[in-house]
This record gives structure tokens, sequence and C-alpha cells, in this order.
């Protein structure tokens, strides 16, 4: 239930994102999608695929995975979103 939970989470956090950035310049999409990325789906979606992964090979310990899972899509959010604050309007 907690792993659905986690992916529920990620997949509103994406659909918002989507709303929120359609029809808006790109440089806004950026933004939009940084911080999205950053904050609801980075957590629930390393949560999550840290469990799954946990439950499929059956050892507790691989759900740590979670921790190098979340930093990767941070950084690919905090990127996205620096994209989004530093590039010039055209």
């Amino acid at each position: 239930m907690a792993i659905a939970v986690g992916y529920v989470i990620a997949l509103l956090g994406a659909v918002i994102a989507y709303q929120y950035s359609k029809g808006k310049s790109k440089k806004r999409k950026y933004q939009v999608w940084g911080f999205s990325l950053m904050l609801p789906i980075s957590p629930a979606l390393a949560f999550s695929i840290g469990l799954t992964y946990a439950v499929i090979v059956k050892n507790g310990w691989a759900a740590l995975i979670m921790w190098y899972i979340f930093p990767v899509i941070f950084i690919i959010g905090l990127m996205m979103l620096l994209v989004g604050v530093f590039k010039r309007e055209e």
C-alpha cells in the first residue's frame, strides 16, 4: 500500500506540473518541472522504487537504494530549475 501511495504522489505531481506548464514559455516550463521534480516527485519516486526493489529481491536492506535515487532525481530537478531561472527570453 505504501508503495502505491508513493507512485500516486509522483504521478499527481507530474500531472499538476503538466497543467501548470501547459501553454507557458520554455523558461517557465523549466522552472515548473524543475521545482516539481525536486519537491513532490523525487522523494516519492525514490521511496517507491526503493521499496519495490526491496520487495523484488526480498531483502529489506535493498530499500536503501532510495538514498542513491533521490539525489540523482533531485539534482536533475535542480539543474532544470536553474536553467529556467537563468535562461534568456527569446
